[in-house]
Formats: structure tokens, sequence, C-alpha cells
């Protein structure tokens, strides 16, 4: 069915894109918001949690994007669904880590 390997393709290209700034921020060596951090996703991991965690979702992004399916990089749907997968995570992230990082300017009353 290509509707399922599509959406493996987007979740693939959300987890993917997940991947990004665990990975980054735990080889650069600084903590950074992980689901196993306190409370999740807002209180700080250690670097090497966050190395771990981005490996794993490089794993995950790999198997359902390599593995489901025929993924074709040639093909406008597959490409699509990854690209939006990876564009909605990373404008989650973005608003959402901003709050913590400095990425988005204090709203004023």
């Amino acid at each position: 069915m290509p509707w399922l390997s599509l959406l493996a393709y987007f979740l693939g290209g959300f987890f993917l894109a997940n991947a990004v700034p665990h990975v980054v921020s735990g080889v650069m060596g600084r903590p950074f918001q992980s689901p196993f951090a306190k409370p999740p996703g807002e209180g700080l991991s250690s670097s090497s949690v966050n190395v771990l965690w981005g490996f794993f979702n490089l794993a995950i992004g790999y198997l359902l994007v390599c593995r489901v399916g025929d993924f074709q990089l040639r093909s406008t749907a597959d490409i699509v669904a990854v690209g939006v997968g990876a564009l909605l995570i990373s404008l989650f992230s973005a608003r959402h880590f901003g709050r913590f990082n400095g990425g988005r300017a204090p709203s004023h009353p």
C-alpha cells in the first residue's frame, strides 16, 4: 500500500530531523532537553544521554525510510513525505526548545 509507505517516510523524516539537535548537542558536550529529563522535554539530560537518544532516532528513521516500502530519492511523493515530517518536527522543536535556549523572544503582556 503506497499510503502506508508514505506514512512511514513521513515518520522517518520526523525521527531523522529529531536526531540532529540531540546528536549535535551531545557531541558538543552540552546538555539538552530530552524525554528522559525531569520534567520530560523541559529539563536537561547529559550529553551522553543525548547522543544515545539521537542515535536511537537515527536508527528508527533509517528503518522507516529505508526498510519500509521502496523509497526512491527521485520520487517526489517519497521526498515530500520525508521533508514534511522533518519540517513539522523542526518547527515544533524551534518553538518548544526556543523557550529554553533563547530562540524565541519573550512575549510581553
